[in-house]
């Protein structure tokens, strides 16, 4: 117990800045107490102690204004961020590492009572407002937008915006995204389908960096198979433009 404890603490440092004392974490953060809670009131549901459970979920519900039912599957490392108004019904499964902000909900579309809640992958980020309704699937490492609703599976690593919710670029979404943060700053959650100028321009930068450097390995893997042996002054001078480099690769 003390293990996720701290766990949980410490990925609240991971992903607020804000954070400054573990006993402000303690004391101040309601999305901690609302998970810490919940894992008591799904260790009653487990033995069937129901109406307990329940209890406990309407505690935490008034007291930290989020809203888990206790049978709610939580991975570990789930960080709920502000927490004011999220939902979590009774069938949604939350990956390990997972963020949700406020204003979240993860509800269902029918009365069925077998699985009509979300499944969220390891990793997984939804963005303060969003709905993700019924027993979809969102993939890991996928990110959700800002009050978008998303009705559809989401694969692995792609980023969902808008009502309803459309993959932007799925294809594209995790190069874009290892370059962002290898360039040292992510255009998170906003896609080309925004009116920005400054994030489309951000997003054709980051493409084209992507393109160009996919285009260079396929030049030097060429290169290397038609026995042209390249060294780092080489590579060095290419960056240049030299004319000089060209001609060693003519002759």
């Amino acid at each position: 117990m003390f293990r996720r404890l701290h766990e949980d603490i410490g990925c609240v440092f991971d992903r607020d800045p804000a954070a400054r004392t573990t006993w402000e974490v303690i004391t101040c953060y309601p999305g901690f107490h609302a998970l810490t809670l919940h894992r008591f009131a799904h260790w009653l549901w487990g033995h069937r102690l129901r109406w307990m459970a329940r209890f406990v979920s309407h505690f935490t519900r008034w007291f930290t204004g989020i809203e888990i039912h206790p049978g709610a599957t939580i991975g570990r490392c789930v960080f709920i961020d502000h927490g004011m108004g999220v939902v979590i019904g009774e069938t949604a499964e939350i990956g390990d590492g997972c963020t949700l902000y406020h204003g979240v909900t993860l509800g269902g579309t029918s009365w069925n009572r077998g699985k009509r809640h979300p499944t969220l992958g390891k990793g997984v980020v939804i963005g303060a407002g969003a709905k993700v309704l019924g027993p979809i699937t969102v993939g890991e490492g996928a990110k959700v937008g800002s009050n978008a609703v998303v009705v559809r599976d989401v694969p692995p690593g792609a980023t969902a915006v808008g009502i309803p919710a459309r993959i932007v670029e799925a294809g594209r979404d995790s190069a874009r995204q290892e370059k962002a943060e290898q360039m040292g700053f992510s255009a998170y959650a906003v896609g080309r389908v925004e009116d920005d100028p400054l994030s489309q321009a951000i997003h054709g930068l980051l493409d084209h960096a992507v393109d160009t450097d996919r285009r260079m390995e396929q030049l030097i893997a060429q290169l290397e198979r038609a026995g042209v042996s390249l060294v780092e002054d080489d590579l060095a001078t290419a960056d240049k433009f030299d004319p000089k480099f060209l001609g060693k690769i003519v002759d």
